[in-house]
């Protein structure tokens, strides 16, 4: 029987699920909506229809992954949440994968560092350095985009610099004089990446949602299963 992995994305405006055979490595199935809200109405319909893609069900699942941040307050709380109970129900591992890893994996590669950069409004970035077996360099940051120069001054020497994400003409203008490789300017993580890094991931404690600072506007109070235990709503 294959190991499956379902993994879960809902940190932007994708309700994006895919299940993973961790044996061989592949994607069975997987569905990337762009439904902007609404996440917490969608997401088990698109889980069941994934499942039914693959002829597979939820006693088949060996682990849950999920993307944990930076990204929307509502969105993460909603797949985190969603994942943990699951996870309990089922009696599987869960693990967590910041969504600047995940933006970053595709493009790590010898002698280059990846800076993963979100535009997080308010004059600020979520920021990390990732070096060419992904390893964090720098952990993510919530940032002022001046502050990208010391995130970058801990790539190796001769390291080249990429950068991916919504933030990255924001980085190139902060890192003025430095020669920068946009590489994607993509906000939404790859399910099959969210995949593939969460089936190589060590399973241990529970997920949960990576606040970076404070919410815009006090979050509509999480009740049943998208409470996550132990943590309070984050305040504006």
């Amino acid at each position: 029987m294959a190991t499956l992995l379902l993994a879960v994305d809902t940190a932007f405006a994708r309700c994006s699920v895919g299940l993973f055979d961790m044996d061989a490595g592949v994607m069975l199935a997987g569905d990337e909506p762009e439904i902007g809200k609404g996440h917490a109405e969608q997401l088990f319909g698109i889980i069941d229809d994934v499942l039914n893609a693959a002829g597979a069900d939820y006693g088949s699942l060996r682990r849950i992954a999920v993307t944990v941040g930076p990204g929307s307050f509502t969105g993460l709380r909603v797949g985190v949440s969603a994942v943990r109970g699951l996870a309990l129900t089922l009696g599987v591992p869960a693990v967590g994968v910041t969504t600047l890893e995940v933006l970053a994996a595709p493009h790590l590669a010898a002698d280059r560092v990846v800076l993963s950069v979100l535009d997080a409004k308010r004059g600020e970035v979520y920021a990390a350095l990732y070096d060419s077996d992904g390893a964090a360099l720098k952990e993510p940051a919530a940032l002022a985009p001046e502050d990208l120069v010391g995130v970058v001054a801990h790539a190796p020497e001769r390291a080249s610099l990429a950068v991916v994400g919504t933030g990255a003409l924001i980085a190139r203008q902060a890192l003025a004089g430095r020669d920068v490789a946009i590489l994607s300017e993509m906000a939404a993580p790859d399910i099959a990446t969210l995949c593939r890094l969460a089936a190589g991931r060590a399973t241990g404690e529970a997920p949960r949602p990576l606040y970076l600072r404070g919410a815009d506007a006090k979050p509509a109070a999480a009740t049943g299963l998208f409470a996550i235990p132990g943590e309070s709503a984050p305040q504006a």
